[in-house]
């Protein structure tokens, strides 16, 4: 459970850095663009393998509640949601303009089925420290008035529709093979 802990502690550490706009820019500043987005996606990539490794070796035990019927009946839709809203926030589309933080969102949405589909400590200590990021990472965003001007395309709304719900259905497929975990019956 502590490499898990750790990984969480890193890659959500360093993505609340934006969240303090003083250390962000500081940061900026002396490390200059390249060496910050580098260093960024390093420690990112090393808070997601420790996350990985992490829950792979946590014990599935001890069960703190029974899952939400309810939200294993809804994760589907609510996951093609998420995935919709993923694509949607790197690109210009009229959804993004619309929900002004897509990204976030979805992630709060993708975290809130998991953490409520599930009820192992490491599921739990996973998904609600995603969930919590989502919350206070939006609340920060909402607050910095953290939005981008763009024109809208809406031919960027549909390959942002097609191009989630594809991916999510796939990730749902797979789902077992990849997590241990049967989403869809269709599922391998």
């Amino acid at each position: 459970m502590e490499i898990l802990v750790a990984g969480l502690v890193v890659f959500l550490g360093i993505h609340l850095v934006p969240a303090v706009p003083g250390l962000r820019n500081a940061l900026f500043r002396s490390l200059g663009e390249k060496k910050y987005k580098g260093l960024f996606s390093l420690v990112s990539a090393i808070g997601l393998v420790l996350i990985v490794a992490g829950y792979g070796r946590a014990p599935g035990e001890p069960r703190l509640f029974d899952p939400f019927p309810v939200a294993i009946r809804i994760a589907p839709f609510a996951i093609m949601v998420s995935f919709v809203l993923f694509a949607a926030a790197n690109m210009r589309t009229y959804i993004r303009r619309a929900v002004r933080h897509p990204q976030l969102i979805g992630l709060g949405i993708w975290s809130a089925v998991h953490l409520l589909a599930n009820g192992e400590l490491r599921a739990t200590v996973l998904f609600g420290a995603f969930l919590a990021y989502a919350v206070v990472d939006l609340a920060s965003a909402i607050a910095r008035h953290a939005t981008k001007n763009f024109t809208p395309v809406a031919r960027q709304d549909v390959m942002a529709i097609v191009g989630g719900v594809v991916l999510a259905l796939i990730v749902m497929t797979f789902h077992r093979a990849l997590f241990g975990v049967l989403a869809v019956p269709w599922g391998r």
